[in-house]
């Protein structure tokens, strides 16, 4: 994927103005959402950089609402009962955290259901929540804003599958192209009739349909829901995949069709026992790995990511202007994080400004990890020093953080390590640096040094006081010291440039000026 941002604002180049102190951004933060699907009602709290929200709170309960709704017609009673409970409850929650109302929606079950309008009467009548039933396109449409929230450069096919419907639609330039609707999800799927042959054919023939009024040849399909977030799961397990982070994990049409395989070959207590997946959503794995399946072979898909994010935060984009759509979800949530937790909030900047020289010729993907680097460099300070090394990779591998593939994840997080630990011999992270190349974690190894030297001997941006230059084809390290910067340049301040240098593989040549 070619990623590229908004580089239009000039505080500090491509990272622009840091939108959570803008007044009118900081409305988004913490907004609460109620989604009442097919299969479970769940109610999302986010908060942090508008861009870039975090999960202040995060509940569903299994409800199945839409279960039985082809042979009935009705949402499924005790599905109701358990979901009125829940609503309930999410509205009491809602009080407590002092929310502004919630913003709830329901999709196929209400949509469909013959009781579905009286179920929203009751909903409001109890709770005071009116709950906005959408359609089809209505909800492939939200599903494609939230995927654009978490990767605004996003080009590809989006498939949401819920309880009762999926959902495809085209996205591209950071906008939703066109969509279609169907009746493929896992809960309909199991009302079907004529065995096994009879699903695969009912499948295949909804496919098709699909593709009759979609039939794009995207490279890219990207996942989003949780039946398909659980044969994600189940697609790490198989392949005894190091980073169990969901959002952004790729898989290939080879490995989704092994993995649909393997989940037939296998009993599903035993493989829900090994990724830790409710039963109630195991129970619909089956089916909807049938439609993957189905869908693979027939859009063929060049790589297939799963997205985290879906109409919940794509709710939230509907609500941002254009200009902060535009904005690089991770360099926004790395200055949060700065702002919020850092000893120096702004330190950031220097330390970037300090070390660009190094990376005249990196390309822009290498520019923005090194620059959420520098943001992040300080802000677990709080940790024990024994372990603020581990706790950085931690942080940097496991954090939300949108637009960050999971190679740039243990890339950023290993800089991050080596900000504060030179080795990292006997790491118990040794099987995640095993999705970088030996170049990519030499050059993630040098940024750290780089980081841990200019942070340690400037007590104010390191730019102001030094410069630095890099002569790569002459393997040369030149620090060029103002007469202020010239006390703080002790052994250990040495010690640590001379291991920076020794990791960009150079030799140094030093430089103080009498003057400042």
């Amino acid at each position: 994927m070619n990623d590229t941002y908004d580089t239009s604002a000039d505080d500090w180049g491509p990272f622009g103005r840091p939108i959570f102190e803008d007044p009118s951004a900081r409305a988004l933060s913490r907004v609460g959402v109620l989604d009442v699907g097919s299969n479970s009602v769940r109610m999302v709290v986010f908060d942090g950089a508008a861009r870039s929200p975090a999960y202040f709170y995060n509940e569903k309960i299994m409800c199945a609402l839409g279960a039985g709704l082809s042979e009935t017609g009705h949402l499924n009673p005790v599905g109701r009962e358990r979901a009125l409970s829940a609503i309930r409850r999410f509205q009491a929650l809602a009080r407590g955290m002092n929310l502004a109302p919630l913003s709830a929606v329901a999709t196929a079950a209400v949509r469909e259901a013959t009781d579905g309008p009286d179920f929203c009467q009751e909903v409001e009548r109890e709770t005071g929540l009116k709950i906005y039933v959408i359609d089809g396109l209505e909800e492939a449409r939200l599903s494609a804003q939230g995927v654009l929230l978490g990767w605004p450069t996003a080009k590809g096919m989006i498939c949401d599958i819920g309880g009762s419907s999926m959902e495809l639609a085209e996205v591209g330039a950071g906008t939703v192209g066109k969509r279609v609707t169907s009746a493929l999800g896992p809960l309909k799927l199991k009302d079907v009739k004529g065995g096994k042959k009879g699903l695969k054919q009912h499948i295949k023939d909804g496919i098709d349909a699909l593709y009759q009024t979609l039939p794009t040849q995207e490279e890219r399909l990207f996942l989003v829901g949780g039946s398909w977030r659980a044969i994600a799961r189940l697609d790490m397990a198989r392949r005894n995949y190091p980073l169990t982070v969901l959002h952004e994990y790729r898989m290939t049409p080879k490995s989704v069709m092994a993995t649909v395989k393997w989940i037939a070959e296998n009993d599903l207590d035993e493989l829900r026992a090994i990724t830790g997946t409710s039963s109630a959503r195991m129970k619909l794995v089956p089916e909807a790995s049938l439609v993957l399946k189905a869908l693979v072979r027939k859009y063929r898909p060049k790589d297939i990511a799963v997205s985290s994010y879906g109409i919940r935060e794509g709710l939230l984009y509907e609500q941002m202007p254009d200009r902060l759509r535009r904005r690089d979800p991770l360099i926004e949530a790395c200055r949060f994080a700065e702002a919020k937790d850092a000893r120096s909030p702004g330190f950031g900047k220097g330390l970037y400004d300090f070390l660009r020289p190094i990376y005249k010729s990196a390309n822009p993907e290498r520019l923005r990890l090194i620059k959420a680097a520098c943001l992040l460099h300080d802000v677990s300070w709080r940790a024990h020093p024994d372990y603020r090394a581990e706790v950085c990779f931690d942080n940097a591998t496991r954090a939300n953080l949108g637009g960050l593939r999971h190679r740039e994840r243990v890339f950023l997080g290993l800089a991050l390590l080596h900000r504060y630990k030179n080795s990292r011999e006997d790491s118990r992270f040794e099987t995640l640096f095993g999705l970088l190349s030996d170049k990519e974690i030499q050059d993630a190894e040098a940024l750290g040094k780089a980081m841990r030297f200019g942070a340690m001997f400037s007590t104010k941006a390191p730019n102001e006081i030094a410069d630095l230059h890099f002569y790569p084809k002459k393997k040369i390290l030149k620090l060029t010291l103002k007469r202020e910067a010239v006390a703080l340049f002790g052994e250990v301040a040495q010690a640590r440039f001379a291991s920076m240098a020794e990791a960009l593989g150079a030799r140094t040549e030093i430089r103080a000026h009498s003057k400042t």
